[in-house]
């Protein structure tokens, strides 16, 4: 539960998304489709620079793009991104200089 809340926090600071206290993978899915959907009516080029500075493949992004439910896709997309980059900060993540042996006097 706590990583989706993680989760949501993040979303909702780097998209601009007001989330609900009371948070639900759902939830965060479908207010990052209705994003979707506002950035590419605004404008696509705009939207593609946010999907590369995400890091989501090109390929995936193609292979969504003229589905129905593109927005839903591509929402998970970025929803799965973001729980991929907060596990990967987690596991570099440099302990505390106070707590190094090697760093004491």
């Amino acid at each position: 539960m706590l990583e989706l809340q993680e989760t949501a926090v993040a979303i909702q600071d780097e998209w601009g998304i007001e989330m609900p206290e009371l948070i639900s993978e759902e939830t965060i899915l479908k207010k990052l489709a209705e994003k979707v959907v506002a950035l590419i009516e605004e404008g696509p080029d705009h939207f593609v620079q946010l999907m590369y500075r995400l890091d989501i493949s090109e390929k995936k992004l193609h292979g969504v793009l003229g589905e129905e439910d593109f927005a839903e896709q591509i929402a998970r997309l970025i929803f799965d991104r973001q729980i991929q980059k907060m596990k990967s900060r987690e596991m570099f993540k440099a302990p505390p200089v106070d707590n190094d042996p090697d760093l004491k006097w």
